[in-house]
Order: C-alpha cells, then sequence, then structure tokens
C-alpha cells in the first residue's frame, strides 16, 4: 500500500515510487493551483471578514470530473486528475487528500479535493475552476476512485477512465436585489421570473437570514453562501463567507 503523504508533491515522487519525473510547467499548474487576485470585499456586512488565513483548506464546492490516465513509459503509473469549482476568486492550493488509510475492502480510493480558502469573505461573482492531481504507483490496489467536496460525490468506477458531470449553473449572480422564494413558495405576483432566486437552486448550504431571524453563529465557513432578506422579500446582501 503506497504512502499516500507523499502522492501530491512531485518533488517526492522518486523517494515514494522510485519515479524519476520532469514535471513540465503545465502540469505543474495544475497539481497546485496558481495564488488568484484577491478576492473582492463582501457587499455590505452579510459575513464577518477576518484578516487571518485559514490554517487548514477545505473541501471545493463541487466536483465537475475525474479522471485516471494510465502512463506507458516504465515503471508506469496511474494518474489521477480531478476538476472541480470553488465560490469564488482567490481560493488556492488545491489537492486531492485521502479519507482513509490502508487498503479498502471493496477496493475504492476515496478522495476529498480540498483547497485554500481566501483570507476574506468575497461576493458571489461566479464560480471559479480548480483542478488537483495525484500519482499512484503501477501496483496500487484500487479498482476505482471517488472523489468528493461539499456538496457531491463523483465516481470513476474503472480505470484508466474518465467520468464527468453536469457544470452546476451559478444561481446567485447576481443575486443582490432578486425576490428570494424559499422551497414550496409561490413567486409574488408581478415579479419577473428573471428575477426569482429560488431556494432550490442554491447550495445545499447556503445560510438565508430573514429580517426577523436572530443568528446563533458568527463562525466563517468559506464554503457557505449567506444571503440577507430584506422586508420586502428581496436579497438586499450575500457573500462567500
Amino acid at each position: 500500500m503506497p504512502d499516500l503523504r507523499c502522492v501530491n508533491s512531485a518533488p517526492l515522487l522518486a523517494a515514494c515510487f522510485g519515479l524519476t519525473l520532469l514535471w513540465p510547467a503545465g502540469m505543474a499548474a495544475m497539481a497546485q493551483s496558481q495564488p488568484a487576485p484577491p478576492a473582492a470585499a463582501a457587499h455590505g456586512s452579510a459575513a464577518p471578514d477576518t484578516a487571518t488565513e485559514q490554517e487548514e483548506p477545505v473541501p471545493v464546492l463541487t466536483i465537475t470530473g475525474v479522471e485516471v490516465v494510465r502512463t506507458k513509459v516504465k515503471p508506469g503509473f496511474d494518474l489521477v486528475v480531478v476538476s472541480g469549482l470553488v465560490a469564488s476568486e482567490g481560493w488556492t492550493h488545491g489537492e486531492l487528500v485521502p479519507l482513509t488509510r490502508g487498503s479498502p475492502s471493496d477496493q475504492v480510493l476515496n478522495l476529498v479535493l480540498v483547497a485554500q480558502p481566501p483570507a476574506e469573505s468575497s461576493a458571489p461573482t461566479g464560480y471559479v475552476p480548480i483542478h488537483a492531481l495525484m500519482p499512484l504507483p503501477a501496483d496500487h490496489p484500487y479498482k476505482a476512485v471517488r472523489v468528493r467536496s461539499a456538496t457531491n460525490s463523483v465516481l470513476l468506477k474503472s480505470l484508466p477512465g474518465v467520468v464527468e458531470v453536469t457544470v452546476p449553473a451559478d444561481p446567485c449572480k447576481p443575486c443582490i436585489g432578486r425576490q428570494y422564494v424559499a422551497k414550496g413558495e409561490a413567486v409574488p405576483a408581478g415579479v419577473p421570473q428573471d428575477q426569482v432566486l429560488r431556494q432550490e437552486d442554491l447550495p445545499p448550504n447556503a445560510r438565508i437570514i430573514r429580517p426577523n431571524d436572530g443568528i446563533s453563529d458568527l463562525g466563517r465557513n468559506p464554503g457557505r453562501l449567506t444571503l440577507v432578506i430584506g422586508e420586502d422579500g428581496r436579497v438586499v446582501d450575500a457573500a462567500w463567507e
């Protein structure tokens, strides 16, 4: 069983698997995401900002594809390539983290795609792609790979191979000024459909704060979308925490 702690680091491949690799610039850029420009400050005060960078990476918003490429050069290895989306600009250092150690009884390698979130809250400006790589030695015991994010799980059933899922639309680009409609509620009369923001279209962990709601948790959650609803039922503030 390979030591999966080393498979996210290209310089350690030789030590871990006896491989000698020259990583081209493009592959190195995919293996570790390049820093993006600082995220824009959140509009208003929907979530508290902090100048302290997160110490621990967190799962990305969603997985959009998993591929395993089998090399032909000796000694050979399988390369796991995962694509996903993060909530906003400013996320860096995407990597694949194993959920467990040892050889699973079902021979499925379970991974989580994580990344370093921005140090401050950001306005919803559109999802951003992120990628990560993980090389596996030729004698690995896995017959399938499952990769998880904060909101979904994607299983590649046979190796090598590829599986892609539908890229989710971003319902909150923009969302300020739109009429919020909770699940099961009717759209108010006279509101155009392009001005409606439906609860079922939002990420599962979105936090909705209505005018009469209290706040029980001020802890920052970089993967959570917070919406503040005004007296008229429209979104007055929004931020990825």
